[in-house]
């Protein structure tokens, strides 16, 4: 076998695994709105083979989209923008009601169940490389359940201040 063909694929398997390496996105979906509804929140499950964060996301179909957390004080529950959401190596990580899921504001149009609702998510590994993350979320009633993976539990993670 000739060097030049043994070459570059001995420096394609030199990559580091986080250039290799795929976030798995399962079961995406936003949550139908009633008309003039100006936001509603976006729901899916994470699984990044390397320790990731998801920091950022958008859509064509909002102005903004931002990552939220859910926040209890008493009886008192609130949500707040959060900078990140950790993605520890080979956990699901579940973004959903109640919890860390991303809210899609300033809403370009109504969504209907049924629809497809365009996403983009950012992930950035532990060397500050981001990539981008294009998906289809289905959107789904304004009463759907939140669907997890069969056999894991729900991760919630806060950004610590």
């Amino acid at each position: 076998m000739r060097l030049s063909l043994i070459l570059p694929a001995f420096c394609l398997a030199a990559l580091p695994a986080t250039v290799q390496a795929q976030v798995e996105i399962h079961t995406p979906w936003v949550r139908a709105t009633v008309p003039q509804q100006q936001a509603t929140g976006a729901f899916f499950s994470l699984v990044s083979p390397v320790a990731a964060k998801l920091v950022a996301a958008r859509s064509p179909i909002a102005g903004r989209v931002e990552l939220h957390t859910i926040q209890i004080q008493g009886e008192v529950m609130s949500m707040r923008p959060i900078s990140e959401i950790p993605l520890p190596a080979n956990e699901v990580v579940n973004l959903a009601p109640g919890g860390a899921h991303l809210m899609l504001l300033e809403l370009k149009t109504s969504l209907k169940a049924g629809e497809q609702a365009p996403l983009i998510l950012v992930v950035e590994d532990e060397k500050g490389e981001r990539k981008e993350y294009p998906l289809t979320a289905e959107v789904r009633p304004l009463d759907a359940p939140s669907p997890t993976l069969q056999g894991q539990h729900e991760h919630r993670h806060e950004q610590k201040n």
